[in-house]
Parts: structure tokens; sequence; C-alpha cells
């Protein structure tokens, strides 16, 4: 990742928020108030910690979506290494995020089928697909207005795109079931080449 211009270089904002969320799952708003401050990271990373504001920590994750392909495929090989993680068996599901202001920025920011009960703001969909295990492979945004199962075709081929072809089993919830993603499951299975069926 670039410097940038500011003090704190991009690739240490980022080790920041990857910290906090492994030992303190929040805001960034929280990050920058509360928690980086009662840490040692200021001595350890040499940081001082009125240098940490969360308009710095919001921007840096727009520097780290232009990495997001290459940070997935590192995670996909680390936790082959380290985990001895297998691809066989996908779970993937949708959950939303939603934004208490209009959010006029965001194209995707749209009023659909709200899990939080808000249907007076606007969100976005998140679909992530994680291991057996539990490790997240992969994650895209999709509209706020978007119904679960028209994303599933699109998270697959993603997925496929990667690594490829092969005969695994995807695990769902009942929203994601529809004739046409049987139909598309069922037909992309027939494509897959004999001697790539057990990968």
């Amino acid at each position: 990742m670039p410097a940038g211009q500011g003090k704190i270089p991009w690739h240490i904002v980022a080790t920041i928020l990857a910290l906090a969320r492994f030992c303190e799952p929040s805001s960034e708003l929280h990050i920058a108030d509360t928690w980086y401050q009662r840490t040692a990271l200021d001595d350890l990373m040499g940081v001082p910690a009125d240098q940490v504001n969360a308009d710095r920590l919001y921007r840096a994750h727009g520097h780290l979506l232009k990495h997001k392909d290459d940070i997935e495929k590192h995670l996909k090989r680390r936790y082959t290494t380290l985990f001895d993680a297998r691809y066989d068996l996908l779970l993937y599901d949708v959950t939303s995020t939603y934004f208490e202001g209009e959010a006029q920025r965001n194209p995707q920011a749209k009023r659909g089928h709200s899990r939080d009960h808000r249907g007076d703001c606007k969100q976005v969909c998140i679909g992530l697909v994680v291991t057996r295990e539990g490790l997240p492979v992969a994650y895209e945004v999709f509209d706020g207005n978007r119904h679960d199962s028209t994303t599933l075709q699109e998270i697959i081929d993603t997925m496929e795109a990667r690594p490829g072809k092969a005969r695994r089993i995807w695990v769902l919830d009942r929203g994601m079931v529809s004739d046409e993603n049987l139909q598309f499951l069922r037909a992309d299975i027939s494509q897959i080449p004999d001697h790539k069926r057990s990968s």
C-alpha cells in the first residue's frame, strides 16, 4: 500500500485496524477514542495515540478495498499452509448493515428487507463465504434491496473464477433455495470434467 500524505502510512493504519479486530472488535471511533490508548501499541508501533483518529481509520478501508482480491488469495494460501484448510465444502450466507444517514454517496445503499428491523434506513447486503472451519474465504457487497437467492450464482461464479471449477458442496440456508438456483447448481456440476469432480 502507498504511504499516502499523512504522518501514518496506510499499511500501519491497516495493521492497527486488524489488531483491533482481533483483540476487541468495535467501531473505528471506539478504536481511536478508547481502545488504542489502553494498549501498548504506541510503544510497539511507534504511533502516538493522538495520531490515531477515526477519519484516517475509516479512510484506510477504501485503500484496503483496492487490494481485496490479493488479500483473499493470500489468506487462502495461508489457511492451507497453517491450518490445512480444505475448500471442498463452503458455507455461504448473506447479512445486511444499515446506515443512519441518507448514504447519498453510496449507490448500493437501498431500502430492502431489514434484518435489523430498520426499514426506515438504507442498507447494503454482505455475502460471506467461509470454510467448514469458519475461516473467511471471500465476501461481496450487494445492493441493499437484493434478495439473498439472487446473489448465489454471482458468488459461485466469483469463487470458481479463482481456483477453478470443482465438485464442492455449498451449504446455504433455505432463503437461497429457488428452482433457478437448483438448476444452476445441477448444470454447473455436469460441466466439470470427471477427473476434477473429486477435487
